[in-house]
């Protein structure tokens, strides 16, 4: 758990009493703040996105409106919930965790179920699930020494992915349905410049980190002598 103030967890600002249990009792009001009951509710959303989207076969306009708006409400608290916790100091290892599990479980059950459906090319899923799971392992990889930012075309992606399903999901017809081919095809392309993009400072970050453990040891080296 980082270091959230206790009046941000709902306490008096004051060291608990008890000792150990005082402060965990402090350390589990912490984790039930506003960012995290946000992305519960997103982490909450993912299965009733699925049974909503499937129901009657997949197909059924109105099935499919509601599950526009079960996604559209997941994509607006992933918006708040991260600058939530970073404007009011609410940043806690369950978010750390739970809010790119929520962001990428909303994102893969949208695009999964539109190409078993039918509505989408399996390769276009596979693409961005592809890239997701690439980067999330990657940022595993090169963690100790360092993290890679978000940058602001990956935000772009986030928001062009989001949008290009939102459109799917919907029945949509005429000009819209040509125009929510292009906004998948613009999704589909800052995905993967973006993914280059991240392996590229992965690498970089990567060498950095080991010139500086190589220099750090042979300064410790000469120290002994």
């Amino acid at each position: 758990m980082t270091g959230a103030p206790a009046s941000a967890a709902g306490g008096t600002g004051r060291p608990a009493p008890g000792g150990k249990l005082g402060a965990a009792a402090v350390d589990e009001a912490s984790l039930w703040n506003i960012a995290n009951i946000l992305t519960m509710v997103r982490l909450l959303l993912v299965p009733g996105f699925v049974v909503l989207l499937l129901m009657d076969g997949g197909h059924d306009p109105v099935w499919r409106a509601w599950a526009w708006a079960a996604f559209a409400v997941a994509m607006i608290t992933d918006v708040f919930d991260g600058h939530l916790a970073r404007t009011y100091n609410l940043v806690t290892d369950f978010g750390k965790i739970a809010d790119p599990i929520a962001d990428k479980a909303i994102m893969a059950a949208g695009l999964i179920c539109l190409s078993g459906l039918g509505d989408l090319p399996w390769w276009v899923t596979g693409v961005i699930l592809f890239r997701e799971l690439g980067i999330t392992l990657m940022r595993f990889w090169v963690i100790r020494h360092g993290v890679i930012p978000a940058s602001r075309g990956g935000k772009l992606k986030t928001l062009a992915q989001g949008t290009a399903v939102g459109m799917y999901v919907l029945v949509l017809t005429g000009p819209l349905a040509t125009l929510r081919w292009w906004v998948m095809a613009a999704a589909v392309f800052l995905t993967v410049v973006t993914g280059l993009d991240y392996v590229r400072q992965a690498v970089v970050l990567r060498r950095r980190g080991l010139a500086a453990e190589r220099s750090a040891g042979r300064d410790r080296a000469e120290s002994s002598r």
